[in-house]
């Protein structure tokens, strides 16, 4: 196997971490010698130890003349953990091969610099591009103080999200319904407007077959002019952390234990949600948050899940009033991927321009 292929198995470790490590990165780890694996890893819940040191701490004296394969740059400071740097020098680990640097500015080099001046060789880059997709919120927080943020919704092939007279369940399948689970087993914040609370009520939890495992993501409501009942079910705070956002006191609500935010603008909401930890956003709807988000140039990722089935043209669109008066002049994804998830199709886009490149960490 080539350093490639052994990334390949660091990536896979990082993959079991994702949706658990926030603010920190997932990140995977894998110790080779003589050809073959002796240890791996993958980032603990935030304040645990760092994949590196898990896969060292197994290998314990057999670490020594191996080489380490890690998907991101190993740290170099102090943070609520030690340095992965001095553990890799510590064990004797004689080579590195990191997948990519890490943009947090108190990392950014330096973890490479330390290792390559105590005499380890470092090897950077390798399958690069993969282990920044697997973090894209982490880089996303790094370069522009912003969450990721997806934007999800279930629609018809004529792009509609309810009838004329506001019905929609169900537009999407068990199949697709369940792959949304999985979504919202993987991000941090599940976001909606005042207009899906009073339509719809939701609960906005995570249900999964394997529930042992699924987490609840941190639910928020987007409410200025508080509108929504205080005794509607998502404002049961002992089920899940929940935050409303709202321009007016909401007593009522913070007696089931929801966080009231004073909310300003969303991109002052998302900068408040991300230097909290909420690093990946998943906004529900309905059509005028999309809108808002959409304007706002706030979406990163789009997944629609389209159903079947057609609602003709007094349905209600997904997408809400975006203003645009020029086909020339649209609001533009591009990466454009889809699948067959049972009987609907899952699509997925990517703002144009959206970069996850330049520079923050708690790791």
């Amino acid at each position: 196997m080539n350093d490639e292929a052994f990334m390949a198995l660091a990536l896979a470790e990082a993959v079991k971490a994702v949706g658990r490590t926030h603010p920190n990165p997932a990140v995977g780890a894998v110790l080779v010698k003589n050809g073959k694996v002796i240890s791996s890893g993958f980032t603990s819940p935030v304040g645990g130890p760092h994949a590196e040191a898990i896969a060292l701490a197994v290998a314990g004296k057999k670490a020594k003349g191996a080489t380490l394969y890690v998907t991101l740059e190993p740290c170099n400071h102090f943070g609520r953990t030690p340095p992965c740097s001095e553990a890799i020098i510590a064990a004797g680990v004689k080579r590195v091969v990191f997948a990519t640097r890490d943009p947090n500015p108190k990392v950014n080099g330096k973890g490479a610099r330390r290792l390559r001046a105590a005499g380890l060789e470092v090897v950077e880059g390798v399958l690069k591009h993969a282990s920044i997709e697997l973090n894209h919120p982490f880089f996303r927080f790094m370069t522009t103080g912003l969450p990721w943020v997806t934007l999800k919704v279930g629609v018809t092939l004529d792009g509609k999200i309810a009838t004329s007279t506001g019905k929609s369940k169900w537009i999407s399948s068990e199949e697709s319904r369940l792959v949304v689970h999985q979504l919202r087993d993987t991000i941090d914040a599940i976001l909606v407007g005042a207009g899906t609370v009073i339509a719809d009520d939701p609960l906005l939890t995570t249900r999964r077959e394997d529930s042992k495992r699924a987490r609840n993501p941190v639910r928020v409501v987007i409410d200025p002019n508080l509108r929504t009942d205080p005794k509607s079910a998502i404002y049961d705070a002992k089920v899940a952390r929940t935050i409303l956002a709202t321009r007016r006191p909401a007593p009522k609500h913070a007696e089931r234990g929801t966080e009231v935010w004073p909310f300003t603008s969303i991109e002052d909401l998302m900068r408040s949600l991300a230097a909290e930890g909420l690093l990946h956003v998943m906004v529900e709807g309905g059509a005028a948050t999309h809108a808002e988000f959409i304007k706002a140039g706030l979406v990163d990722e789009l997944v629609l899940f389209m159903g079947p089935r057609l609602f003709g043209h007094d349905g209600k669109t997904w997408s809400g009033m975006l203003g645009v008066t020029e086909a020339m002049k649209p609001y533009v994804f591009d990466h454009l991927d889809a699948v067959r998830v049972g009987p609907d199709l899952m699509v997925t886009a990517r703002r144009r321009a959206t970069s996850t490149s330049r520079s923050r960490s708690r790791r």
